[in-house]
């Protein structure tokens, strides 16, 4: 896993996977900032609602994305979660303190989601050439999936470079799977993207918003980033439903 801060020289393309979120918005910011040319990666995978996808085509323009594609994958036959399922409900009002408490795995977690999208950014990374791929995980202030942890992005980095062509030609250059805010709080991803330029009016955050797009304010993924918002002292963009 890297963790390196050096910039790329001009025009070095990188693959951000980008759901449209407050991380991934955070994470391309970052990619941008360091200087790649930032091939943004979005996957519609059966997600209950079609925001996040609004919202990462919103994110890539305005932070100027040298590319967004948006891949259709259907995870629903295979992966069973409140996301892609509405015969499972997603968690609403749970304590703050329960949320990625140790050995809690919600129901939202989608089965290797993450494998599967590291898998597509990679492929994509050996087309263009390729050998950075930045994705939002984080371990602090998030909801306890395994395929955000560390170990994980270890592991698949590993991964990177034995199944790869540029990971196993001598001489080639190692792929890196780079997750810069994976021990950021909510707090200072919030921060650090303000600082980068980042108008958090246009990500979307919420497992299930009503029918105009706002938030539900209750799900895992409204409270940790109101949480954020309150801990940054500052106010939260998103529209959330009255009451």
């Amino acid at each position: 896993m890297s963790g390196k801060t050096e910039r790329a020289t001009a025009l070095e393309p990188a693959v951000v996977l980008l759901s449209g979120g407050l991380d991934s918005t955070t994470v391309l910011a970052i990619a941008r900032d360091q200087g790649f040319a930032c091939h943004a990666l979005t996957v519609l995978y059966g997600q209950q609602h079609h925001f996040e996808i609004e919202a990462s085509r919103r994110v890539a323009a305005a932070l100027g994305a040298a590319e967004h594609r948006i891949v259709e994958l259907d995870l629903r036959p295979l992966a069973v979660s409140a996301l892609t399922s509405d015969a499972l409900a997603v968690p609403k009002d749970r304590p703050l303190d329960h949320i990625g408490a140790e050995g809690d795995v919600p129901i939202t977690y989608v089965p290797a989601r993450n494998t599967v999208f590291l898998a597509l950014a990679l492929a994509w990374a050996e087309t263009l050439g390729a050998c950075d791929i930045f994705l939002g995980v984080n371990v602090l202030d998030a909801s306890g999936y395994p395929d955000c942890r560390p170990a994980f992005i270890a592991a698949f980095e590993s991964l990177a470079n034995v199944a790869t062509r540029a990971g196993t030609t001598p001489g080639g250059a190692p792929i890196r799977i780079r997750a810069p805010l994976i021990k950021w709080t909510k707090a200072q991803i919030i921060e650090h993207g303000l600082a980068l330029g980042v108008d958090y009016a246009i990500t979307h955050s919420c497992y299930e918003p009503a029918e105009d797009g706002s938030a539900c304010g209750r799900c895992d993924a409204c409270q940790l980033r109101r949480k954020g918002f309150d801990e940054a002292g500052l106010s939260d963009p998103t529209r959330y439903i009255a009451g």
